[in-house]
């Protein structure tokens, strides 16, 4: 009986973590293993639990953070969160109705966005609030616009 008991319970756990896909019961699939193969062995029941629990705790604490390691997706930092507060120039006009506007900042050109819905002209000073995939979201800064960061191009015709 806890023979058929334990390879019931090994199939089920197994079926539950290939549905899940989350490292939740293969664990327990592996000490329901064990347990079984104490049981063929003629283990008390008794026995047969304790196998169950320690093949099932010894796995979980040893390979489950090695299993999550591989498992899990790597996120690559891209840098891209340094503008992240910074001031920015407007060099197109933003207009979130019409779907317009870049900021200077940092070295480089971003498509941006108002946080707040408003307009912004070019040459105004923004601050940068959040990126969505490759879009600026600003708002007014709150520095003078001589503390903004200048395109190269127009410092390059003042002089």
């Amino acid at each position: 009986m806890e023979i058929a008991f334990w390879l019931i319970l090994m199939c089920v756990l197994v079926i539950v973590e290939a549905l899940s896909v989350q490292l939740v019961c293969v664990w327990f699939a592996f000490g329901s293993l064990a347990a079984f193969v104490a049981a063929l062995l003629g283990a008390p029941v008794w026995a047969q639990a304790a196998v169950c629990v320690a093949v099932s705790a010894v796995l979980l604490c040893f390979t489950r953070p090695l299993a999550r390691k591989y498992i899990q997706p790597k996120s690559v930092a891209t840098n891209a969160d340094r503008v992240l507060g910074q001031t920015g120039r407007v060099t197109e006009d933003i207009d979130n109705t019409a779907q317009t506007g870049a900021v200077y900042t940092l070295g480089k050109e971003w498509t941006a966005r108002s946080s707040d819905g408003g307009r912004f002209e070019t040459g105004a000073t923004v601050t940068v609030e959040r990126i969505e995939g490759v879009k600026l979201w600003v708002s007014a800064a709150r520095e003078s616009p001589r503390d903004a960061p200048e395109k190269p191009e127009a410092a390059a015709h003042r002089r």
